[in-house]
C-alpha cells in the first residue's frame, strides 16, 4: 500500500482547495460533500454520510475477516479571519482553517488511494471524517449515531500537528495527552436601580468582583506533572453600558480545564460552589450552563506501541514529549476503541494553532499518510 507522487500534487491541491472554504463546526455541508466526492473516485466499499450531523465515513473491506481500524480527520475550521496572502487563502470572510484540519483531511483522504489499489489483506479500514472537534461536540455525536455503532472499531487513531516543533518530528506516549475542559456560563440575577439610587437595586457587580479572584484562585498544579488545574475567566459583562441605572444582572464565562474527567467533577462543583455562595451573600439569584465539553483525552498503551513501531519501520523520528493543555475531542472515541493520538511537527518557525496567519504546511501530508498506512499495515496486512 503507497501513495504516488501525482497523489500527492492532487493531494496539495485539493487540501488548498478545502482551505478556501472554511466551514465552522456544525456547519461542514459543503467539505463534506468535497470529501464524499474525493472518496468516491477510490471506489469505498460503503460511503456513510450524515454521521453525527455532517460526519463522512469511507468503509473498505478486507479480502479476509480481521479487525475494524479507523483513521480520524477533522471537517471544521474556526471563526478566525485569515490575514496569509497565499494564494489559497480563505475566501469566507471572518473564517479559516487556522488550526490544520483541511491538512489533517487530506492525510487521511489520501489513503483511500492506497486502498484503491490494493484492499488491505484482511479486516477492514473506516476513513473518519468528523464535523465539530472545535466545540467538542462532533465526537460524541458520531458515537451516538446508529450508524456509527455499527462500526465496531477495534482500534482507533488520529494525529494533530504542532506548530513548534521540527517538522515531521512526532511525539507520542500513553496516558493522558489532553486536557479535559469546559465553558462554564455564571449568570447572577438582581434588581436594576436608578444611578443616583443604588441603594434600592441589588447589583451583582460587587458579587463579579469577588467571583473573578475565587475562581482564579482554584488554580493548582502543572501540566508537566500532570496534576493542573486552571480557570480561565474569559468574559464578563455587568448591566448595561448606560450611565443611568445601576446593574441589575451580570454573566460571567470562565474555562475550566483539568487532566483528567474525574478532577473536572470536582472543579466544576468547587466553582459553582463559589458563585452559589456569592450569591447568597449578595441576595441574588444564580444559573448556570456548561458548553465546549471535552473529555481529557488518554491514549492507549497498545494502540501507542502500534504507532511507535510504525514510525520506527517508516525511519521517522519520534520521542515521548508531553501531554497538552488544549482539548481534543477524540478522547471520546477511546469509549469504543483502542484508541490513540499522536501529535507531529509543523515546523519550529510556523504560526501557531488558531492563529490568523497560520496555514498547514503541505509538506506533512505524505508524512502523516506514510504513518496511517504503515499502522494498517501492521494490523490488517
Amino acid at each position: 500500500m503507497s501513495t504516488s507522487d501525482t497523489d500527492l500534487t492532487d493531494l496539495i491541491t485539493w487540501r488548498r482547495h478545502l482551505h478556501t472554504m472554511p466551514e465552522v463546526s456544525g456547519e461542514e455541508h459543503q467539505t463534506a460533500a468535497e470529501v464524499v466526492c474525493f472518496l468516491q473516485a477510490s471506489s469505498p466499499d460503503e460511503i456513510v454520510t450524515g454521521l453525527g450531523g455532517t460526519g463522512v465515513a469511507a468503509v473498505f473491506n478486507g479480502r479476509e475477516p480481521g479487525p475494524t481500524v479507523l483513521f480520524r480527520a477533522e471537517l471544521d475550521a474556526l471563526p478566525i479571519a485569515e490575514v496569509t496572502e497565499v494564494t489559497h487563502r480563505s475566501k469566507i470572510t471572518g473564517k479559516g482553517h487556522m488550526c490544520g484540519h483541511d491538512g489533517h483531511m487530506a492525510m487521511v483522504a489520501g489513503l483511500s488511494r492506497a486502498f484503491r489499489r490494493e484492499r488491505p489483506a484482511s479486516g477492514r479500514v473506516i476513513l473518519l471524517f468528523q464535523p465539530a472537534e472545535e466545540t467538542g461536540a462532533g465526537a460524541a455525536a458520531v458515537i451516538a449515531d446508529p450508524a456509527f455503532k455499527a462500526f465496531k472499531p477495534h482500534f482507533a487513531f488520529s494525529l494533530h500537528n504542532i506548530p513548534g516543533l521540527p517538522l515531521g518530528h512526532s511525539w507520542i506516549k500513553s496516558g493522558p495527552v489532553n486536557c479535559a475542559s469546559c465553558g462554564l456560563r455564571i449568570a447572577l440575577t438582581g434588581k436594576t436601580a436608578h444611578a443616583s439610587s443604588p441603594e434600592s437595586g441589588t447589583s451583582p457587580a460587587p458579587a463579579i468582583a469577588e467571583l473573578i479572584p475565587a475562581l482564579t484562585a482554584l488554580r493548582k498544579g502543572h501540566i508537566e506533572t500532570e496534576d493542573l488545574i486552571l480557570t480561565t475567566v474569559t468574559h464578563v459583562a455587568v448591566g448595561e453600558p448606560t450611565f443611568g441605572v445601576a446593574p441589575g444582572d451580570a454573566k460571567l464565562w470562565v474555562t475550566l480545564r483539568t487532566v483528567s474527567d474525574d478532577g473536572m467533577s470536582e472543579l466544576r462543583e468547587a466553582a459553582e460552589g463559589l458563585a452559589r455562595n456569592l450569591a447568597e451573600k449578595h441576595q441574588l439569584g444564580v444559573s448556570f450552563s456548561y458548553h465546549d465539553e471535552f473529555r481529557h483525552c488518554r491514549n492507549d498503551e497498545e494502540a501507542v506501541d502500534i504507532i511507535r513501531r510504525a514510525m520506527d519501520k517508516e525511519d521517522l523520528p519520534h520521542s515521548a514529549g508531553k501531554m497538552f493543555k488544549f482539548s481534543e475531542d477524540f478522547g471520546r472515541f477511546g469509549d469504543a476503541a483502542k484508541a490513540a493520538m499522536f501529535f507531529i511537527g509543523a515546523g519550529e518557525n510556523q504560526p501557531a494553532l488558531h492563529n490568523p496567519d497560520y496555514d498547514f504546511p503541505d509538506a506533512l501530508i505524505p508524512i502523516g499518510g506514510r504513518i496511517f498506512l504503515r499502522i494498517a499495515k501492521e494490523l490488517l496486512g
